[in-house]
């Protein structure tokens, strides 16, 4: 064989290899929080993790790749981008029996299209200073009118709220659900604005006495020096539903239609299951992790016990339209 055919095939032989031990990745999740799970996973397997970091847009990029898509994984929280992946026919189903051990049949698709990674509750900030114990212990409480101006939320259009609304609508109905939404809506302090933690700011500076946000930015915020002090204005209260737990959404992942790294994908996502990671993702972002005996961050821990919500978070996901024009018909964010 000449030199040149022999180099020739060393690099074909080379790039090979390389491609084998890769796998791709498209994320929603900030890098903050992914890198130190791939970064273990890569000195546990020897696996590359690749990584896009996507603002929006997942969806419809992989639909314009096709077949060319490099993604082998998707990553992402709330279920309805979840399931937005899915019925786009993005995803293909896994059968894994690590993956049906380490994740409750409540947080993954009965067919295998995702799996659930960690779950966060939608709960109620409230002031240590104007709210007593068992003023709020419902999510119908909000729409009390002894709430008036004293509520702050973020739009009520973002996915988090819409997923609120969707299990609002799950345990009320159509009417009922539309009923609370004009309750929030009169009690608001001001229109819906910003993030989660500038609701409890909004509670730190007087402008309001209860929020809705997720429990994770607790975490967030008593980790920032300047945020700290609006952390420590707060209590954090679980509410429920009349009839059922407190409302949980959940980060997921899933294995693209098209995966050029099928084998490295399903090792990353059981990886992403086990106690090493599950413990990543507690400690780094103060969510709760998914798999059964994983521990909770010390912060979280401190928050006491909730009882989740049972609904099928698939269900919650289908009602995800029928929530944003109910939100619209009440003008909501208006």
């Amino acid at each position: 064989m000449k030199l040149s055919s022999m180099v020739a095939a060393f690099v074909m032989c080379a790039a090979s290899v390389a491609q084998a031990a890769d796998v791709n990745v498209y994320s929603y999740r900030q890098p903050e929080l992914i890198k130190p799970l791939t970064d273990a996973f890569t000195a546990q397997t020897g696996i590359n993790v690749n990584v896009a970091y996507l603002q929006k847009g997942m969806v419809e990029r992989m639909k314009a790749e096709g077949r060319r898509s490099p993604a082998d994984v998707v990553l992402t929280v709330d279920i309805s981008r979840l399931s937005a992946v899915v019925n786009e026919g993005l995803t293909q189903p896994v059968k894994s029996a690590t993956l049906s051990q380490n994740v409750p049949e409540l947080y993954r698709d009965p067919n295998g299209h995702w799996y659930g990674l960690t779950t966060r509750a939608r709960i109620v900030y409230a002031s240590k200073d104007h709210v007593a114990d068992g003023e709020v212990t419902t999510y119908e409480d909000l729409a009390n009118p002894k709430w008036q101006g004293r509520i702050c939320t973020r739009s009520g259009t973002n996915a988090y709220n819409v997923a609120l609304t969707s299990a609002v609508i799950h345990h009320h109905g159509e009417e009922g659900a539309k009923a609370w939404l004009q309750g929030v809506k009169d009690n608001l302090a001001r229109k819906p604005q910003g993030n989660d933690r500038a609701q409890v700011k909004a509670i730190w500076a007087g402008e309001c006495d209860i929020s809705i946000g997720n429990t994770y930015y607790m975490g967030a915020m008593l980790s920032d020096a300047e945020q700290k002090e609006w952390a420590d204005s707060v209590q954090i209260l679980f509410p429920t539903f009349e009839n059922g737990g407190t409302h949980i959404n959940i980060s997921g992942v899933a294995m693209a239609k098209h995966a050029p790294n099928p084998e490295n994908a399903l090792a990353f996502m059981e990886f992403l299951t086990s106690a090493k990671a599950q413990e990543i993702y507690a400690e780094a972002n103060h969510e709760y992790p998914v798999a059964p005996g994983s521990q909770t961050s010390a912060l979280v821990q401190t928050w006491g016990d909730f009882d989740p919500d049972q609904v099928n978070l698939m269900e919650l996901a289908k009602l995800r339209g029928l929530a944003l024009r109910l939100t619209e018909a009440v003008d909501f964010d208006g």
